[in-house]
């Protein structure tokens, strides 16, 4: 006898592939929705969604593809560490074209052509790019000009883009003025709260066929969004093994000590939203701030200045990880690829067993003191090293020497 048969369910109730009849519309989701139902009438601009992992974007957008009308063309792309002609390749062969060896003018001159007609036949034409946190600055430029593309009427091309919460630093950077500023509606999706929760447990046993009001014990919840912090994908998780852990010991019900034995089983602890660990991290950050900046970093690719970021004394990670103090979004670059440590002495480079090296002037380091004005090279990307203390002398000996000859002028 399986679990299903056990607990009298039809379906799994809490599994892990996007199901949008399992969707739960919580407050955030239905406007979330909305935001992205907009797009289908309001044709300039477009729109952007952001969420967690797991917390249902994906769930979403297909719930919302599936009720598109007969009017409605549509393209997906999921699949973002592209260039901007593989992405271009990618969104025209969601709109089934065959569109490879062929140059770039070419592409815009398909897609152009494709959307055109398309209005001209009374359709309307929606890309959704899912992953969208993944794009480059270059990509994202590329949407930006295709978002642009109209008749003498009107634009032709919807735009959604939903990813995680690093893409809205990403839309922030002073090179996206011009995309952000086409951007008509932003919402970001959050986690569950405590009744939404129950709610959306309850929601996905009545859709798996659960004819029973019960099946989890009242005094489950409160654990439940204690170490699932109410993240969708991380409340499926949970309950999928306590029902497990209650079908293993021959119950009809899950009861708090399930709850517990699946999270044994699992080797979780609390969630981080729930013990404060944010509050903490804040306290730390301001703490940072608080003290003064010793080393700046001027992120570089092909000579383009990505980012400027000024840091404190002590230690900084650089990697594609989003958890780094320099956050590098490039294949060529490891999770966790070197690290700056500053002190009173100045700043130390150090190469953390990264898969393609640290390089200064061509010659690859393992461990180097910094000069001001060092060139790091990792992958197509340079890191600029400035010591700001040595900027601050240097700016005071020059005020200085403008005091003495304003003085010498003066007599």
């Amino acid at each position: 006898m399986s679990y299903l048969d056990h607990f009298k369910l039809k379906e799994q109730p809490f599994r892990l592939t996007p199901d949008p009849d399992f969707l739960y519309w919580s407050k955030q989701h239905a406007r979330a929705k909305a935001y992205m139902e907009s797009t289908i009438w309001l044709a300039d601009g477009f729109v952007v969604i952001t969420g967690e992992i797991g917390s249902g974007k994906t769930t979403l957008l297909q719930s919302f593809l599936t009720e598109l009308e007969d009017d409605v063309v549509y393209a997906v792309v999921s699949q973002t560490q592209l260039t901007p002609t593989e992405f271009l390749q990618a969104v025209l062969t969601e709109f089934g074209f065959k569109p490879f060896n062929k140059r770039k003018v070419e592409l815009l001159d398909m897609l152009n052509m494709f959307l055109i007609e398309q209005y001209s036949n009374g359709k309307k034409v929606v890309l959704v790019v899912d992953e969208a946190q993944n794009l480059t600055r270059k990509v994202l430029e590329e949407i930006r000009l295709m978002s642009g593309i109209e008749t003498h009427k009107e634009k032709v091309l919807r735009i959604i883009l939903a990813g995680q919460p690093e893409l809205k630093e990403t839309l922030e950077s002073p090179n996206l003025k011009q995309l952000v500023q086409r951007v008509r509606l932003r919402f970001h999706i959050g986690p569950l709260d405590s009744r939404e929760m129950r709610e959306y447990i309850k929601h996905r046993l009545k859709v798996a066929g659960c004819e029973t009001d019960d099946l989890f014990a009242d005094n489950t919840y409160d654990s439940i969004h204690r170490y699932s912090g109410g993240v969708p994908r991380l409340i499926n998780t949970l309950c999928d093994t306590a029902l497990l852990c209650a079908f293993a010991d021959e119950k009809h019900a899950v009861s708090a000590e399930d709850i517990m034995a699946a999270v044994a089983e699992l080797n979780w602890k609390e969630h981080e939203s729930n013990t404060g660990l944010y509050e903490k991290l804040q306290q730390v950050s301001d703490r940072m701030q608080a003290l003064p900046t010793v080393t700046q970093i001027e992120v570089r690719s092909d000579r383009e200045r990505l980012s400027v970021q000024s840091f404190p004394p002590g230690r900084i990670i650089v990697g594609r990880s989003p958890d780094n103090e320099i956050y590098i979004q490039s294949k060529f670059v490891s999770r966790h690829h070197a690290q700056l440590i500053s002190d009173d002495s100045g700043c130390v480079l150090e190469d953390l067993n990264s898969t393609n090296g640290v390089f200064i002037a061509e010659k690859q380091v393992k461990k180097h003191r910094l000069r001001n004005g060092d060139v790091i090279s990792l992958g197509v990307h340079e890191l600029v090293y400035t010591d700001l203390r040595q900027a601050d002398t240097a700016s005071e000996e020059e005020l200085a020497e403008s005091d003495d000859e304003a003085s010498v002028a003066g007599k």
